[in-house]
């Protein structure tokens, strides 16, 4: 593999710097700079910036309304806005369902949802995971009988990801009781302001409100909003949960916290020299590095490949597991080294060592302990591990 861009490429990246010189909010890029907990207010504009300028939905082909990017330039965007510190992309409607009614949905169903994800209008979240039904999905118990030209829904989903600021949600539904438990799913879109849902926050641990629980009850939704067959949904859930794996590796993000690692470890002082020079602290920082190099250039060739074959593979459970890890890694030296100061203090901060204003230090812990839940959200990373052996060690 060529890693080195080609000249297009190279006019792509300065397109896309020129783009975010021009066009990303200060207030935005200071909000993500700080580590600050992300609103629906700022994700929003972000969508519309990005959608006025054809460029939201970075994984969608031409035919749909996306820009048609190669692999590459969807790296480079990645890459460029991390680098000046825009907020993700949310990804339920445009790296999830969406790909999901490309591919399984009816004309009706392409007219109607494709539309409103690509203007930013329509907000959608997830509704897999259940209080007993996380990593084993297919244990999920959240009911759909059919009652005419309706379902009528009855359950729990839980750790609803920013479902406080969506209008619509997707949701895996049991619509068959016998047989293997696969076999019974079903994957329904719904409107949240559908009579009987209810959406209650969960705090995390970090004191954020990222996600949530939904319930529920006796909730009427046209059976038109079924997506591909009923009782067909598991096929949808994998497909969908390949296009997640690969957003969540996070190769954009990684390189940019380890950017802001490198440059801490200059600033901070231990015993008298910079933290950089410690050859325990060094060493991690150059393993943590090569680790996200070579995950960089599998995501690259993942990508490639998931463009020859029309969708991502099973091959993306490698992504997860290492995007993770080296995310967590990153996280964890930078709160090492910060010691006390990475706690959220108010005001200015001075360990003797380390003189530094709130933005560079009151969301370090937080960041550390929100990133303990990206090995196990999108499939915990001992289920990717138990695919990567299925499928494609064949054990």
């Amino acid at each position: 593999m060529d890693l080195s861009y080609t000249p297009q490429e190279l006019a792509f990246q300065q397109e896309v710097r020129d783009f975010f010189e021009a066009n990303l909010p200060g207030h935005i890029a200071d909000a993500v700079r700080s580590g600050a907990e992300m609103t629906g207010e700022i994700y929003q504009e972000y969508h519309r910036i990005l959608s006025a300028k054809g460029w939201l939905a970075t994984t969608w082909p031409k035919q749909f309304g996306g820009p048609g990017w190669t692999p590459v330039e969807r790296h480079i965007f990645d890459v460029e806005s991390n680098r000046y510190n825009a907020p993700r992309i949310v990804p339920f409607g445009l790296a999830m369902l969406g790909p999901v009614i490309q591919k399984f949905g009816n004309d009706r169903q392409k007219a109607e949802v494709l539309p409103g994800i690509l203007s930013a209008e329509d907000w959608w979240c997830q509704g897999y995971s259940e209080p007993g039904a996380g990593s084993d999905l297919a244990s999920l118990k959240t009911r759909a009988d059919r009652d005419g030209d309706h379902y009528v829904v009855n359950g729990q989903k839980t750790w609803t990801t920013l479902g406080q600021y969506a209008n619509k949600i997707f949701c895996l539904v049991r619509t068959r009781f016998d047989g293997k438990p696969q076999e019974g799913i079903s994957f329904l879109l719904m409107d949240l302001d559908l009579p009987g849902i209810e959406m209650r926050p969960i705090r995390l641990i970090e004191g954020g409100h990222e996600v949530n629980e939904v319930f529920f009850t006796d909730v009427r939704v046209p059976v038109e909003n079924l997506v591909g067959e009923e009782n067909a949904g598991w096929t949808i859930a994998k497909f969908l949960l390949t296009h997640e794996r690969t957003g969540i590796a996070g190769v954009g993000i990684s390189m940019q916290a380890l950017e802001e690692l490198k440059a801490l470890g200059r600033r901070v002082k231990r015993d008298g020299r910079r933290l950089i020079e410690d050859p325990l602290f060094a060493a991690r920082v150059a393993r943590v590095e090569a680790d996200l190099e070579a995950m960089k250039i599998t995501n690259l060739r993942m990508l490639f490949q998931a463009q020859k074959q029309g969708h991502p593979g099973p091959e993306t459970s490698i992504l997860k597991i290492k995007g993770t890890q080296i995310n967590q890694e990153i996280r964890d030296l930078a709160r090492r080294a910060l010691g006390p100061v990475a706690a959220p203090f108010p005001g200015h901060v001075n360990d003797g060592n380390l003189a530094l204003s709130p933005p560079d230090t009151e969301h370090n812990a937080a960041r550390y302990f929100n990133a303990r839940k990206t090995s196990i959200f999108g499939g915990s990373n001992e289920i990717q591990r138990n695919i990567l052996t299925k499928t494609m060690l064949e054990l």
